[in-house]
């Protein structure tokens, strides 16, 4: 039993991290503090002024616990990469989590290559962007290697100098074939040093080149080649124009802007370098009630920069931030190099702080809507299933489905949603190991079993401190759990849950006659909602991800060796036989009905074969539950589905 006063006593005047939990022991906030011992009491001190979304915090916490650092500076930085991996849903958060590309250039290599790549490594290798376009980034290598004709091809030079023969960029007149020994290190540095120039924004000169060889070419009547340096030309000016703002510094900084209406925040940020805009961004904020812009912009730096390979040298930002030395000193540590942050006051700086402010306010009215309308089919969408149902603080569902061919490669699948979203990083499959034949109910009983059983695992294995672990997913239990199926399956998931000791709401997704949902099954009801609510359409978004899911799992076993039936297992069925039952009967169902007589009856079935059929389906109907939606009596047999129903 965690006590509140005592564990406030024993907390340490020293700097660290310190987490809250809830009553689920999901960690809802993460902050750093100084001396732990004045920050953590302050939360639960009536004397202070909070904002409501700390009184609301504050009101969540079951318990906390902390991690003592020798610095500030590490409390900062562990601070950071708990948010990032935690995402808590008290801490402001940063929407958006995006890997730039940027632009590599080998030049540690004896004949550098241009690569696109999205994390920048300390390899030697130089580095250009940001990038705020995959494509531009793509268009730029392909233009750059047509004019300098740099190698693309994975070669160890000069080691293997002359090994294998030039490929087919040489023939097309865009790599001078260094493979070959057929131009020297010192030329190709030449042509390497022109390139780094033009990616620093110098284009000038290769203009200017570029010029002279297509005026060189018509005159020879090489009006071929002259076009090919026409359109290198302009695709030059065209990447060029993308760079349009010029500082006479030319330093590499970012610009910082925020737009905010209480409720929605939109942080913008330009990228300049080399004193030229590269692009420019923008990223919304959540969880903001109450904070003001310098905290705001405080929790981006933090998450941003996190995650972000390359730091500048200068960031400007609209407000006086929170902790600016402690940040400054961070990210000086991560560029290896001292990194200012300020506010500017007056010149071209305050221009651009302007024009980024202007960008923030822009996408933050455009996108207002937009944010409504998808708050409105996720987090809308929870709420009004929560009054349906009468669960309060919905957040975290799992649907399971079952797919198979006729009884063979039994599968099951996992999807999760969390606030009305797929969280895909979650989902998980299961092939069926215990069970043979089309047996759902059993298939599902596995599918819960295992999955239940790796979550209490994980909670054993986690201990005292759960981030000394590494789990697998299994440990976050859903506030929701959603069948594919009627009253049949939802009493296999409470039998399992049972059995576990485990006390989570189970829910059947019904669908009509026309295989669409019609509802939920729940507590031996059928919870019927209007077809255009929100909380539909979540269901049903639910249900064709489990469905999907499931069926693209099945698909890739089924690539990977023969395609399988139920008749397959029976003895003395071959492919011949398999195949006049089905051209006979159509239907699996229709084969499991049939007598000895009417089976021995068809071309190719002795009688011997005909009894072992009859054994097989009357052996295996045994304890078959019914999986029909809508939930008839489960002592009941299973409706046996076709071959391609089995697949849907």
């Amino acid at each position: 039993m965690f006590d509140l006063e005592e564990e406030l006593k024993k907390l340490p005047a020293k700097p660290g991290v310190y987490l809250m939990h809830n009553d689920k022991d999901e960690i809802i906030y993460v902050g750093k503090a100084r001396i732990l011992k004045n920050r953590v009491r302050q939360y639960f001190q009536s004397g202070h002024n909070h904002s409501i979304k700390i009184e609301h915090m504050v009101s969540h916490i079951a318990y906390f616990e902390y991690i003592i650092t020798d610095s500030e500076l590490e409390a900062l930085v562990l601070e950071c990469n708990l948010i990032k991996e935690h995402r808590p849903r008290y801490n402001t958060m940063l929407k958006d989590d995006k890997a730039y590309p940027y632009i590599r250039v080998t030049v540690q290599e004896d004949f550098p290559r241009i690569l696109f790549c999205r994390r920048v490594r300390r390899d030697r290798s130089k580095y250009f962007g940001p990038y705020t376009s995959a494509a531009a980034v793509k268009e730029s290598i392909d233009l750059i290697q047509k004019v300098y004709r740099i190698r693309n091809c994975n070669r160890s030079l000069p080691k293997d100098i002359g090994k294998e023969r030039p490929c087919l960029y040489h023939q097309i007149h865009q790599c001078d074939a260094p493979c070959q020994g057929w131009i020297s290190k010192e030329d190709y540095r030449k042509n390497v040093d022109r390139m780094m120039e033009f990616l620093q924004g110098h284009d000038k000169g290769i203009l200017e080149d570029l010029e002279k060889k297509m005026n060189a070419a018509a005159e020879e009547l090489d009006f071929e080649q002259a076009a090919e340096y026409r359109d290198l030309m302009a695709n030059v000016r065209r990447i060029g124009e993308r760079q349009k703002i010029n500082n006479t510094d030319g330093d590499d900084r970012d610009i910082i802007a925020l737009s905010g209406d209480g409720k929605e925040a939109v942080v913008s940020i330009f990228f300049i370098r080399n004193g030229r805009l590269l692009g420019r961004d923008h990223f919304h904020m959540t969880g903001i009630d109450g904070n003001g812009y310098p905290e705001i912009l405080t929790d981006f730096i933090k998450q941003f920069y996190v995650g972000t390979p390359f730091i500048p040298k200068e960031i400007l930002t609209q407000v006086e931030i929170m902790d600016s030395q402690i940040l400054e000193k961070w990210l000086s540590d991560k560029r290896g190099g001292k990194v200012s942050i300020s506010v500017p006051k007056r010149g071209q700086k305050s221009q651009m702080m302007k024009l980024a402010r202007e960008n923030a306010r822009n996408v933050l009215i455009k996108d207002s809507e937009k944010l409504k309308r998808e708050e409105k089919r996720t987090i809308g969408a929870m709420k009004e299933l929560e009054g349906l149902l009468g669960i309060p603080d919905l957040v975290r569902m799992e649907a399971f489905d079952i797919s198979n061919t006729n009884g063979f490669q039994n599968v099951a699948s996992m999807v999760v949603f969390e606030k009305g979203k797929p969280k895909r990083s979650d989902y998980r499959k299961f092939r069926i190991r215990s069970v043979e034949g089309p047996d759902d109910y059993a298939c599902m009983e596995e599918a819960l079993s295992r999955r239940f059983s790796h979550g209490l695992r994980e909670i054993a294995e986690m201990g005292s401190d759960p981030l000394d672990k590494k789990m697998g997913g299994f440990h976050r239990f859903p506030d929701l759990l959603m069948m594919d199926g009627g009253k049949g399956q939802v009493n296999i998931a409470l039998k399992v849950l049972k059995e576990m000791n485990i006390d989570i709401p189970v829910c059947g997704m019904v669908k009509d006659d026309f295989h669409r949902t019609r509802g939920l099954y729940y507590k031996n009801e059928i919870v019927e909602f209007p077809r255009n609510s929100e909380a539909f359409l979540l269901v049903t978004r639910l249900q064709d991800e489990a469905h999907r899911f499931a069926i693209e799992y099945h698909k890739n076993l089924r690539s990977k060796g023969q395609v399988h039936s139920v008749l397959d297992e029976i003895k003395g069925v071959g492919p011949a036989r398999r195949k006049a039952l089905l051209r006979h009967y159509q239907d699996i169902g229709k084969i499991r009905e049939a007598t000895v007589e009417e089976l021995g009856s068809i071309d190719g079935i002795t009688e011997h074969v005909a009894r072992e059929i009859y054994a097989f389906f009357h052996k295996n109907q045994q304890d078959s539950p019914d999986l029909r939606d809508g939930g008839s009596d489960p002592s009941k047999m299973k409706a046996i589905k076709s071959g391609s129903d089995m697949l849907e």
